[in-house]
């Protein structure tokens, strides 16, 4: 691959040949991040912008947002591993940047296996292409890591669902074309009662008063704005119920989490390399007490022990993709991958921040921006501790309560 321009045409090559160089795939991605992205990283962050829409267009010609998406529907059908490796390197330039196909890989999975033969027709090749762009629309005021607990309802009303509640931290939800809404349309049980809708909304804006949103201002992972929505019966066709049959939501989401959990894992190598490599260079030439930083023990053991545990947290996430991509179920890799590389990630961050002295400290630093990216790791597509529960689970079980 002599530039990432010719990605797509390389990705159905490579495809095809069922053989992948990933190699050559992290060294095209990383030309186009360091030329594309990392330039209007810091812009993005400190003045809270948007991240372009030419940059979505540049994105999707190359075909990342169709990365994993079947040939059938435009997508380079290249499965995990490959996605995590593009993942990593955009992120290394720009958490959000980097975490844009997340939305679309997901959702367009889930719509691939679970949607319709009308709603794989409407939706699975715009968001290949990245023409259509999505946000999910789950958590909930009082609904987070407890996902079975959405109060959201859908009720049928004819040929279409009436849709009232309150959603919380839907990132990008402004400039998505459709929102993968999480609701309850029964009340029969907590988790068969669930089930999913595709809300077709237009681009930068809302659809007041049925469908507004409120700002939710972050300390970091800027770029990508995230919205409290209010929906006040709203109505949405019934032909957007994934799958066309109500109460399969947990079903459906349960691939989606394994890959949206090994995707995250990617981000968090990809974020905590950036702040490894910032951490290097100052530690080359930050010079105190007439030596580099490089020289002393405390700083070089901090640097060893970061390194060690990105790559533990890259291998992690790598198995957890092959698994994924062999086509068995990964929920246990993909938990542990996502729990390591989230907290590795987050005391990366710290370590290079602390590298760096009081000079990390000021907040148009790089490594400032890492550190702040890094808070929400933990806690985004669900928490440390929720992870736990699933490794857990796998080793003894369900608890009881």
């Amino acid at each position: 691959m002599n530039s990432l321009e010719n990605l797509k045409e390389a990705g159905a090559h490579m495809a095809a040949a069922v053989k992948i160089d990933y190699d050559e795939l992290r060294e095209a991605t990383r030309e186009f991040a360091d030329r594309e992205v990392a330039p209007i990283a810091a812009q993005l962050d400190l003045e809270d912008a948007r991240i372009p829409i030419d940059l979505y267009e540049k994105m999707g010609k190359i075909g990342y947002f169709g990365i994993m998406a079947p040939e059938e529907y435009g997508g380079l059908g290249l499965g995990a591993r490959a996605l995590g490796v593009v993942t990593e390197e955009l992120c290394r330039a720009s958490l959000s940047v980097g975490s844009l196909i997340q939305r679309n890989v997901v959702t367009g999975s889930i719509i691939a296996h679970h949607g319709t033969e009308d709603q794989k027709s409407r939706y699975a090749p715009g968001l290949a292409s990245g023409e259509l762009q999505s946000a999910s629309a789950g958590t909930e005021p009082n609904a987070g890591s407890d996902a079975a607990n959405i109060q959201t309802t859908a009720r049928r009303d004819g040929d279409h669902y009436i849709v009232k509640g309150t959603k919380q931290w839907c990132t990008n939800a402004d400039v998505a074309d459709v929102l993968f809404l999480y609701v309850r349309t029964s009340d029969t049980s907590k988790h068969s009662g669930l089930s999913l809708l595709l809300v077709d909304k237009p681009r930068d804006g809302f659809l007041p008063p049925k469908l507004d949103g409120t700002h939710l201002a972050t300390a970091g992972y800027r770029g990508m704005k995230s919205f409290q929505l209010y929906f006040d019966n709203l109505d949405v066709p019934a032909d957007n119920l994934v799958g066309g049959e109500e109460g399969h939501a947990f079903a459906q989401l349960m691939a989606g989490y394994e890959i949206a959990r090994t995707g995250f894992a990617f981000r968090c190598v990809g974020l905590a390399q950036a702040a490894y490599e910032a951490a290097v260079r100052h530690a080359e030439e930050r010079v105190q007490f007439d030596k580099p930083l490089k020289e002393f023990q405390a700083v070089r053991f901090r640097l060893a022990d970061m390194r060690t545990q990105i790559e533990a947290a890259r291998a992690l996430a790598t198995q957890a993709a092959e698994k994924l991509d062999s086509g068995a179920r990964a929920d246990l890799e993909a938990g542990m991958a996502k729990l390591f590389a989230a907290d590795m990630a987050h005391k990366v961050c710290w370590d290079a921040l602390y590298i760096h002295g009081g000079n990390g400290y000021a907040i148009d630093a790089p490594v400032n921006r890492y550190w702040r990216d890094s808070g929400l790791l933990p806690i985004g597509e669900g928490t440390s501790d929720i992870q736990r529960e699933i490794i857990a689970r796998s080793i003894v079980g369900r608890s009881t309560r």
